[in-house]
């Protein structure tokens, strides 16, 4: 969350942002009197324990009365200024980031392509398939059975799929080992107030997350939340910044939307997918939010696949984002003649979870303590790169060529034919 010293101080820039994030509105009037009142009562609730201090130095029944009076005083003044403490927070909780300077101003459809990658969008002599077609003719994806056993948006990899999607987590977490990221498997479950802090409402209309009956626990969207969250409440050595972690987990969502170019593996329920997640110094944070676009950049680049990456519009950040990189990858398969997807976002969120978290810094030999600033990339998200690298490598037989940084991780196999693993 942004400072609330800020907020008050700037409620005009946090309302054209609001309007520019096309964000959920806030009644900024009503925060600032709910924290003018707050101040009011506890400059009030402060005057009243100074007093009841100094007449608890005293033995007279009048000053026994009076301190009693003081006390309950003291108590109910207490309660008032928790309840607007309460109120204020959660107004101030669901005001988004600011915005970066260069972000285009608008919605989806406004965002800025700013590169492409060096390899074309594959140019056939043959109708290509959309990747549901591919593997389920192949015998290594099925959608039937995960539908039968889970639901829609379930699903079953099977056969050389499985050893796909391995192959593309180990390459990530080979590259993010090499880039000085620390590896972890994380934690799939995160209670409320963590999942809050990074971001992610764990409940209501506004969740994509699933909750656990019965606890505060929830499954999460993301090794993000899981990575921010080890850290909440700590105060990190300066010295030890930045910390460059690699998170690998399955990850869980909520949403499911409907039509040709969002079935199969493009949008489900459970996915697999290596994290990068950096916290650091707030003067680096800008140049670590272009580091982290190099990393997903390059591993798109050894994969051989056509991408462009967007700088994506204010309308479409999510609130902890203050500026958003995606990486579009090419898949033939989608839409009518092939489109670009997403396949990777890295994100610069400033201090706005670590505040949330209560994430510091502290300078040795210093008292002050200030908030870190947290960024996040995807390393690999498995199921949207498995889209990218069966369609643009499929050959008019139905079969599939590997990607040659990823055949060392299948044992030398360079073609998918379904027959490699069989029952």
């Amino acid at each position: 969350m942004l400072d609330r010293k800020y907020v008050l101080n700037n409620l005009d820039l946090i309302e054209q942002n609001m309007v520019d994030r096309q964000s959920k509105p806030v009644d900024l009037q009503l925060f600032a009197e709910l924290e003018s009142e707050y101040r009011g009562k506890e400059q009030r609730l402060q005057q009243l324990r100074e007093s009841a201090n100094a007449i608890a130095q005293q033995r007279s029944p009048e000053a026994i009365e009076r301190g009693r009076r003081l006390r309950d005083e003291e108590r109910t003044l207490r309660e008032e200024v928790a309840r607007l403490r309460e109120r204020s927070d959660a107004l101030l909780r669901v005001i988004p980031n600011l915005t970066h300077p260069d972000v285009p101003i608008g919605g989806e459809e406004d965002s800025r392509g700013i590169a492409f990658g060096p390899v074309n969008p594959p140019m056939f002599d043959f109708l290509p398939k959309d990747h549901v077609d591919l593997a389920t003719d192949l015998g290594i994806l099925d959608l039937a059975a995960g539908s039968r056993v889970a639901g829609a948006g379930f699903y079953f990899l099977q056969g050389e799929a499985v050893l796909l999607e391995f192959a593309l987590q180990q390459l990530a977490l080979e590259r993010l080992i090499a880039a000085g990221f620390f590896p972890q498997i994380v934690l799939e479950l995160a209670k409320d107030e963590i999942m809050t802090g990074a971001g992610y409402a764990p409940r209501g209309d506004e969740s994509n997350s699933y909750h656990l009956e019965h606890g505060d626990l929830n499954l999460i969207a993301t090794s993000e939340i899981a990575l921010c969250g080890r850290y909440a409440g700590e105060v990190i050595p300066a010295e030890q910044l930045p910390l460059k972690l690699c998170g690998i987990s399955h990850c869980f969502r909520t949403e499911r939307a409907y039509g040709r170019s969002t079935r199969g593996l493009f949008r489900v329920h459970q996915f697999s997918k290596v994290e990068m997640v950096i916290l650091c110094l707030p003067a680096d944070s800008e140049q670590m939010h272009g580091r982290l676009l190099e990393i997903e950049r390059s591993i798109f680049d050894e994969l051989g696949l056509p991408y462009r990456v967007l700088d994506i519009a204010s309308g479409d950040l999510g609130a902890p984002a203050y500026r958003k990189f995606d990486i579009e990858a090419w898949m033939p398969g989608r839409g009518d003649n092939g489109q670009y997807s997403e396949v990777t976002s890295a994100s610069n969120c400033l201090d706005y979870q670590a505040r949330r978290l209560n994430i510091r810094y502290q300078v040795a030999g210093e008292r002050r303590r200030e908030y870190v600033h947290t960024l996040n990339g995807t390393g690999i998200a498995v199921g949207r790169a498995m889209i990218a690298v069966l369609e643009n490598n499929q050959r008019a037989d139905g079969t599939v060529a590997v990607p040659e940084a990823l055949q060392p991780y299948l044992g030398g196999l360079e073609q998918i034919t379904g027959r490699s693993i069989h029952l």
